[in-house]
């Protein structure tokens, strides 16, 4: 049986390292304040309010007023995946109704990229852009069943769509002819 302690307050000049970074000068991000012209304590006052320009649509989150100071620009939302995009960020974080629309957008992106590719004319190289040669190099035979499996269910698929109509068109002849008794006694 083991007892139970209470919990007693410690003395923190007790604890080996305490306070390690009390002094200014032993404090590693004290020459990064000083460069920001930021005092001891680097609150959210002295903080920028952008470090760059905000030149495109930026999608945020509700439960951030501001725009983070720096942020990425290479995709802005555009397309359907944009329209989605934009259906997420008005939900809060926490909400299945913000994170599953994002990854619908990320699948919807990815369509959108290789319809875009294909009008101007590019054929991805998908071989290369799945990296299959590092896995051709160094995983060979998680490989080819990944590509087994995919080639089986499709396979599998194929054959199931186009036997699936056939059958529907064999079994279905029209409605059944009634048959009538004109034989017999139906006294009840």
């Amino acid at each position: 049986m083991e007892t139970t302690k209470v919990n007693t307050p410690i003395d923190p000049k007790q604890i080996k390292g305490w306070g390690v970074d009390a002094d200014p000068k032993n404090d590693p991000t004290y020459p990064m304040r000083a460069r920001m012209n930021v005092g001891q304590d680097p609150d959210s006052k002295h903080r920028p309010k952008s470090l760059q320009p905000v030149d495109i649509e930026l999608l945020k989150s509700s439960e951030r007023p501001q725009v983070s100071a720096v942020f990425g620009t290479p995709e802005p939302p555009k397309g359907l995946s944009g329209l989605i995009r934009r259906f997420a960020f008005g939900y809060s974080e926490n909400r299945y109704r913000h994170w599953l629309p994002l990854v619908v957008a990320d699948r919807v992106n990815m369509v959108e990229g290789l319809v875009e590719d294909l009008a101007h004319g590019k054929v991805p190289n998908i071989w290369a852009e799945k990296g299959y040669d590092v896995d051709w190099k160094y995983n060979r035979s998680g490989l080819i069943m990944k590509l087994a499996t995919v080639t089986a269910i499709g396979a599998g698929l194929a054959v199931w769509l186009s036997s699936s109509g056939k059958t529907k068109r064999q079994q279905f002849k029209g409605p059944k002819p009634r048959q009538r008794y004109t034989t017999g006694d139906y006294s009840g």
